[in-house]
């Protein structure tokens, strides 16, 4: 008997299909892709793969995408659509609060809702993670919703889980990390003619840092596989390769994770939200791990 609903913002980066299967309720997010002095707006809730692929190939081809929080009334109007259908008690999950407050204007908004429907309980996740990672706390939340587990004992488990979702994030280019703030324009330029990747991880608070440099790919994935060895999977087994239109790359570096670890990462292309931060041809992975994030990267 399910006790609870699961919800997410598309910050979770899980395809229609997974969604529709394992039956999320979902609110997209807003981007808009701006070129020359134009800016047109889309809805980030892709139906296709051919739909991401477009994405990319607009930002390659000289469109910048440009994205905004997830705001106060489309949490209401969500929010209220589950409580007319009956909804109970919920876990809705929103992208990490080290990288917007939208996890508090979800409490807001559920606490507006349950002015009308008293019944209404939301319990909102603040993941300390996005795109892969923010997915894969979904994916166990609906797991022990379908086990029966209730939402308590649910939301009380991925509060331990969150700190052990691990990242290693390896930005094609630096441009887009300078148009956010992680790097300077002078080490996006110099950088970038000397093919360095950085590495991202999200730390304890759910902020991004760059923890090395990685003179090309190569070496960029050497350094997932040790992080992975250091941090080894854990008994859910669930690992995920995402690529910002990079495919070759997301398949090279899943071959790799499997090779060492027994695990087969799950490959998928990143959403317009984060990828719009990240940049194309981007290779990433996520994974639950055995240790948290502390214990292996000291943040």
């Amino acid at each position: 008997m399910k006790l609870f609903d699961v919800s997410s913002d598309s910050t979770c980066d899980l395809y229609k299909k997974v969604r529709e299967e394992k039956n999320i309720w979902f609110v997209p997010l807003t981007f808009n892709l701006e070129k020359n002095g134009k800016q047109e707006e889309y809805l980030d809730e892709f139906d296709s793969y051919e739909d991401y692929l477009a994405f990319y190939h607009k930002v390659r081809d000289g469109a910048f995408p440009r994205t905004a929080m997830l705001n106060y009334d489309a949490h209401y109007n969500h929010f209220i659509k589950m409580a007319q259908a009956g909804v109970k008690d919920v876990l809705h999950f929103s992208i990490s609060s080290g990288l917007a407050r939208t996890v508090t204007v979800a409490m807001e908004a559920a606490e507006a809702v349950k002015k009308e429907y008293p019944e209404f309980n939301l319990y909102s996740v603040d993941p300390l993670t996005a795109t892969v990672g923010q997915g894969i706390l979904v994916s166990l939340a609906c797991k022990w919703r379908d086990e029966g587990k209730t939402a308590k004992e649910t939301y009380e488990y991925l509060l331990e889980a969150r700190l052990r979702i691990q990242h290693c994030i390896i930005p094609n280019d630096l441009f887009y990390l300078k148009k956010g703030g992680r790097v300077s324009a002078a080490s996006a330029v110099f950088g970038t003619m000397l093919n360095i990747k950085p590495m991202l991880i999200f730390d304890s608070e759910g902020k991004l840092k760059v923890t090395e440099k990685c003179k090309g790919m190569k070496k960029a994935f050497a350094s997932v596989i040790a992080a992975m060895e250091r941090a080894p999977v854990d008994e859910n087994r669930m690992a995920v390769v995402v690529h910002t239109d990079n495919e070759a790359g997301a398949k090279e570096l899943a071959a790799l994770v499997e090779a060492r670890t027994g695990v087969k990462p799950e490959i998928v292309i990143m959403g317009p939200v984060i990828g719009a931060h990240v940049g194309p041809g981007s290779v990433s992975c996520g994974w639950l791990s055995t240790v948290t994030r502390k214990e292996l990267t000291g943040f």
